[in-house]
């Protein structure tokens, strides 16, 4: 029977400090914003301290800049108009940057640049700086012994200005580092390194490490036969789930809730987004369901490993296309795929199954196999480089990387198709035939590889399972 939710979205998550910090990095506004509140609050104690020194309850030292009002007004409109031309070239060469990257590397790559601590600390320093200097000016005014000049306040001004011009040099060497590929290509793979270790851990019990209750196997079948469906309320990406919120929300209903879509997956308004058993629970997980997940215009990284290995990927098969024919970038991003990928092999466990601290299952959300992450990095771009023998033989050798780093029979199994697609790619479309035994020789050895095995390991973890309801394919 389906279920509406009843309520918008709010924002909560897995880890939900990490992904507030996140949204609130993904902008050009916060940090400028505190540095002119920081700028005010400066701007308040060196003002009171000038008023001090007006009234003759304060002596200056000799390097306090001394002069008359109309000298102050010229030295603060001086170093205002300056600063404000600054301001602008610091803009204009952060939207030049933003549009390169948008054109370059893609659409989805800009939030990587928006989210850069030095553009951010830089345009924020200029504004904070220029925000002083006026408040200082306007603080030039007349008083009962004379005019009032705050000659501190106007040595703090020329302090900033020096503070601005090392910021200059900084931002500029920043943004000629920040444009090069292999910068953005090794900062893409190391925050998907970090969702990585984030986001691998196996499926747990209660407190206590018991699990109690039905199995997941036996609540599969119970919801296949009466589960109720709670539909998705708004379209959007599917950002984040706070699973403990998630757990305290079906245990209060002593219900179970399965989610077959993940992070990153499009919801559209009107399709199911969760089953709930029992039925009769469904109204209060739908009326309350809302706090536990986000959704939003686009994707993530915080919860959501096949974002950054997309993002890899992108790069790549733009830099295959006939418009770049950039063939060392799309090495590099193979080289970074494969460090990516070794750290899945080791490490990646998701976490399916999630019980109430008394070891009952309360939540089973649906994660990315292992497969899909590797056709995810490898088929796309095997599809964009035909005829490329000097690709093919790059992703032979990081499937052989991959291969060392796994004992697991399936997994290498899914390590060999990908090679063996490669190998027919290779001689389908490389015409030259030095060229394709070189790409022969690579996947010979990568057989080889496979056919020496290993002893069989457990494929998943404990409380692994299928996922029910999952789409069949991933966008």
């Amino acid at each position: 029977m389906p279920v509406f939710l009843r309520s918008r979205p709010r924002n909560g998550g897995y880890h939900v400090v990490g992904w507030r910090r996140e949204r609130l990095r993904t902008n050009l506004w916060v940090v400028p914003a505190l540095e002119a509140l920081a700028a005010v609050v400066l701007f308040v104690g060196t003002v009171s301290v000038d008023r001090a020194a007006y009234d003759g309850r304060v002596t200056f030292p000799a390097w306090v800049i001394s002069g008359s009002a109309d000298g102050a007004r010229q030295v603060l409109t001086t170093i205002a108009a300056a600063v404000i031309t600054v301001i602008s070239l610091v803009f204009s060469i952060t939207i030049v940057a933003l549009t390169l990257a948008s054109t370059q590397f893609g659409p989805r790559m800009l939030r990587n640049f928006i989210s850069d601590r030095g553009t951010q600390l830089t345009l924020g320093t200029f504004v904070a700086t220029f925000l002083y200097t006026i408040l200082a000016l306007v603080a030039v005014s007349p008083g009962p012994h004379g005019d009032f000049v705050p000659h501190l306040s106007i040595t703090v001004s020329l302090a900033l200005t020096l503070v601005d011009l090392a910021m200059l040099i900084y931002f500029i060497n920043h943004i000629a580092k920040a444009i090069q590929l292999p910068e953005v290509i090794a900062a893409i793979a190391g925050d998907l390194a970090l969702a990585i270790e984030a986001q691998g851990g196996a499926d747990a019990g209660g407190a206590d490490g018991r699990e109690r209750g039905l199995s997941a196997a036996e609540l599969f079948a119970r919801m296949d036969a009466s589960g109720a469906v709670v539909r998705t309320p708004a379209s959007g990406y599917l950002q984040y789930l706070r699973h403990d919120r998630l757990i305290r929300i079906a245990r209060e209903a002593e219900a179970v809730v399965h989610l077959p879509y993940r992070p990153g997956h499009f919801l559209v308004q009107g399709h199911p987004m969760a089953v709930v058993w029992p039925p009769e629970a469904a109204p209060h997980v739908a009326a309350n369901l809302g706090r536990g997940q986000v959704t939003g215009p686009y994707r993530t990284l915080t919860q959501d490993v096949s974002f950054g290995i997309d993002q890899l990927v992108e790069i790549a098969i733009r830099a295959l296309s006939p418009a770049v024919n950039d063939t060392f970038t799309a090495l590099t991003c193979i080289d970074w795929l494969s460090d990516c990928l070794c750290r899945i092999t080791t490490g990646w466990h998701p976490r399916r199954v999630h019980r109430d601290r008394n070891g009952y299952v309360r939540v089973i959300a649906y994660q990315p196999d292992y497969d899909r992450l590797v056709q995810r990095a490898f088929e796309k771009i095997r599809q964009a480089a035909v005829g490329m023998p000097a690709v093919m033989i790059r992703q032979l050798d990081a499937l052989h990387k991959v291969m060392e780093q796994t004992t697991i029979p399936e997994r290498r199994q899914i390590l060999l198709d990908q090679a063996e697609l490669i190998s027919r790619s290779c001689d389908a479309t490389v015409p030259e035939r030095v060229d394709r035994e070189d790409v022969q020789r690579r996947f010979r050895a990568l057989r080889q590889l496979w056919e020496r095995g290993a002893e069989p390991q457990p494929t998943t973890p404990s409380g692994s399972v299928r996922a029910f309801g999952a789409p069949s394919t991933e966008h």
